[in-house]
C-alpha cells in the first residue's frame, strides 16, 4: 500500500507526509489467531483501564518552552502506539486484517462561546516539532468551523484520543453503539490534580481483547509514563 501522502495546508505550508502504510496479517501464521477468533466470535470482549500518570516533568518542560501541552500529550501517546504493534490492528471492508505502521490522533476541540465541539485529526510525525506545527496548523485552519468533522476526509488509520480537562476522574469508559471495524485503542485524559507537589493526570485506555491483553496494556502504560518522565528525550528530538 502507499507509504503516505504529502499534506500541505491551504496557506501552502508543508505539514508532513501522511503515513497510511499497512501490512496484511496472515491468519495462518498469526500467533494471536485463536484469541482473535475467541474474543470476536465466541465471547466478544473489550476492557478499560484507568490510571493516574505523573506528568510533572512534561508539564514543566512544556511551560518553559513555546509549546502546547495538548500537542505533547497527543504526540507522546501516538509515539508509544507506534511502538506497540497490538494497538495498530485494523480490518478493511473486505475483512482483511492488517497492521498500520502508525496511527494518527483524532481529537475534539471545544468552541468557547457555546461549548460545542468539532472533531479534528492531525498527522503524526516522529519529529515533535513538526507534529506541533501540524497541530497548530490544523487548529488554525479547522478549529473555528462549527461542524462535527471539519477536516475531511479522515485518514483510515486514526484513533480516538481526547481530554476532559474539567474533571479528575477515576474511571472512564466509551460506549460505542455499533460494531467497529477498527481495533484501535480509545484514550481519554482528565483534569490535572496536584498531589505532594506532583501533577497527576487520569488516563483511560479502552481496547478490544481480540488484539491485546492486560499485559500489553500494562506495558504500554509503563512506556507512556517513561515518556512523560523524560520529555528531554522524547520531545527534544
Amino acid at each position: 500500500m502507499s507509504a503516505g501522502l504529502q499534506l500541505i495546508n491551504q496557506k501552502g505550508f508543508h505539514m508532513t507526509n501522511l503515513n497510511t502504510h499497512s501490512t496484511p496479517i496472515d491468519l495462518a501464521t498469526w500467533s494471536r489467531r485463536e484469541y482473535f477468533y475467541y474474543f470476536t466470535k465466541m465471547m466478544p470482549t473489550g476492557f478499560t483501564l484507568t490510571v493516574d500518570l505523573d506528568v510533572t516533568a512534561t508539564k514543566e518542560w512544556i511551560a518553559a518552552r513555546d509549546y502546547k501541552f495538548n500537542a505533547a500529550y497527543l504526540y507522546l501517546v501516538s509515539k508509544v502506539i507506534a511502538q506497540t504493534p497490538e494497538f495498530r490492528v485494523s480490518r478493511d471492508d473486505a475483512g482483511q486484517l492488517k497492521r498500520y505502521d502508525v496511527l494518527h490522533p483524532s481529537y475534539s476541540v471545544m468552541h468557547a462561546d457555546d461549548h460545542s465541539i468539532s472533531g479534528l485529526w492531525t498527522a503524526y510525525d516522529p519529529d515533535f516539532k513538526q507534529f506541533h506545527r501540524n497541530y497548530l496548523a490544523d487548529l488554525t485552519e479547522y478549529g473555528d468551523q462549527r461542524t462535527p468533522m471539519p477536516k475531511a476526509p479522515q485518514s483510515a488509520n486514526t484513533y480516538m484520543i481526547g481530554s476532559i480537562p474539567w474533571t479528575h476522574f477515576t474511571s472512564y469508559t466509551p460506549l460505542p453503539f455499533t460494531p467497529l471495524n477498527t481495533f484501535f485503542p480509545v484514550i481519554q485524559a482528565g483534569k490535572f490534580e496536584q498531589k505532594a507537589k506532583r501533577w497527576q493526570m487520569p488516563l483511560s485506555l479502552t481496547i478490544h481483547h481480540a488484539v491485546a491483553d492486560g499485559y500489553h496494556v500494562s506495558q504500554f502504560l509503563e512506556q507512556l509514563q517513561l515518556a512523560f518522565d523524560h520529555p528531554e528525550v522524547w520531545l527534544a528530538n
